[in-house]
């Protein structure tokens, strides 16, 4: 997540990271100090929360209810380049899923603006930090997992202004049916 604007974003909540990963998170992701709970981003950046009219809550919400609700697993930790730490789930394809969906009812707004071809699943621990400071966080989180846990909803999260912290705007249920073990 950015933090220069009024922005919004679909992730799916991962509330049983938080004892794992919670005080690494405040200390090296400002996100986290700025409200955004631990989560998998599944469409960043969205729609300005100016832009968040009952059409576009609905079509979000109909975009994510044909996906069935999953059991993330998050085992192992990994880096984008040296500054970015992160949890991998251990089947990114029901996130991968989620964003395909969006982005196909949202084709105005790529996962990442398209900056990356493939837009990895990841659960952030720790970003624009020195290397040695992460790897000390690495250590830690390490000793703590497996983190495991169930995702049955899209969260939207928005803030109004450069500083705000982060607020969830809206939920969206995911389908009832159930994702294989």
């Amino acid at each position: 997540m950015a933090e220069d604007s009024a922005l919004s974003g679909l992730v799916v909540l991962v509330p049983e990271a938080e004892p794992v990963i919670g005080r690494q998170r405040q200390l090296l992701d400002e996100n986290a100090s700025q409200g955004a709970p631990a989560h998998v981003t599944v469409l960043f950046p969205f729609a300005p929360p100016s832009a968040l009219d009952e059409s576009t809550l609905a079509a979000i919400g109909a975009a994510v209810a044909s996906v069935p609700a999953f059991d993330p697993e998050f085992r192992r930790t990994a880096w984008f380049g040296d500054d970015v730490l992160w949890l991998a789930p251990e089947d990114p394809q029901p996130f991968r899923e989620l964003t395909g969906r969006l982005h196909a009812a949202f084709p105005q707004h790529p996962p990442f603006e398209g900056r990356f071809p493939d837009a990895v699943p990841h659960l952030t621990v720790g970003h624009r930090h020195s290397r040695p400071l992460l790897e000390a966080a690495e250590r830690e989180v390490l000793a703590e997992l497996p983190v495991s846990g169930r995702a049955t909803e899209v969260v939207l999260l928005a803030r109004d202004a450069p500083g705000d912290r982060w607020a969830v705007r809206a939920t969206f249920p995911l389908g009832c049916g159930l994702s294989p073990r």
